[in-house]
């Protein structure tokens, strides 16, 4: 099947001015929901693949970051529930019944919080994305480049630390922009709100979550305790088991986007057939 062309658009929601992307041939949605700091430009290799093709694919870049326009009321919108918030609110505003979500990093807590609240979700994939209870801590790797996650003012040192610990040898020059431009609000916010208990419990959520799950992560993740994740008694977890894709860190799917691919594929046709 052809490789897709894809569409970019603007779309005025109650928490601000949002850019979109889709591409694919097909009818089923599947939504798209970067990280921290990150922007739907990291998901370019699968929007512009021939993964796409079969399905709708849309990515949005999260208020604060890429092409959409920082918080109207950033105590409302830079949340994780708020983010989802944002997402229920492009997906009833683009007519959609039913929606397979991948989530990556803050992308795969906020497409949790989406599943806590929206009938509709048909499936799940999660990468670098820990389901963590009220003790956030238990899910992540100690480390310097941790505390970047939460500082709203970046140097440019910062940004090349942060940087090249969520990217490997990925990070560019793109890469590099999307970082600087995010609004350094959004991080301060997002995790004072989760350390005040802001959101769902997520680890409770996956142990009784119904929806087919896909955990797929970076054997070589910088970020996320891995044995946590592998321990957490999913309620439906797709394959029977944490996938940890080979010799790539936190962000596979442009680490190794062949390899990622092919598990997405598999996953999206079980979840939609």
């Amino acid at each position: 099947m052809s490789r897709p062309l894809s569409r970019q658009y603007l779309l005025q929601t109650s928490h601000g001015q949002i850019a979109l992307e889709e591409s694919g041939h097909g009818t089923q949605p599947v939504l798209w929901i970067h990280g921290n700091s990150s922007s739907r430009a990291v998901f370019r290799h699968q929007m512009q693949g021939t993964v796409a093709a079969p399905y709708r694919f849309i990515a949005f870049d999260l208020p604060g970051h890429g092409g959409s326009a920082d918080a109207i009321d950033p105590l409302r919108t830079y949340t994780r529930p708020g983010f989802a918030d944002v997402a229920i609110e492009l997906i009833a505003r683009l007519g959609i019944d039913d929606v397979v979500l991948v989530g990556w990093s803050l992308g795969g807590h906020i497409a949790l919080e989406i599943a806590a609240h929206y009938r509709g979700v048909r499936g799940l994939l999660i990468c670098g994305t820990p389901p963590v209870g009220r003790d956030m801590s238990a899910g992540f790797i100690p480390a310097p480049h941790m505390r970047l996650g939460s500082q709203q003012e970046f140097s440019a040192e910062d940004i090349e630390t942060f940087g090249h610990a969520i990217f490997g040898d990925s990070f560019d020059a793109e890469l590099r922009r999307t970082i600087a431009r995010a609004d350094g609000l959004a991080r301060k916010t997002m995790f004072e709100a989760a350390r005040a208990g802001a959101g769902v419990d997520q680890r409770a959520l996956v142990e009784t979550l119904p929806v087919p799950l896909a955990v797929v992560n970076g054997a070589n993740d910088r970020f996320v305790n891995l044995d946590y994740v592998d321990r957490v008694a999913y309620a439906n977890l797709w394959g029977g088991r944490c996938l940890r894709l080979p010799d790539v860190g936190h962000a596979p799917f442009r680490e190794a986007p062949a390899l990622f691919d092919a598990v997405l594929a598999r996953f999206l046709r079980d979840v939609t057939a």
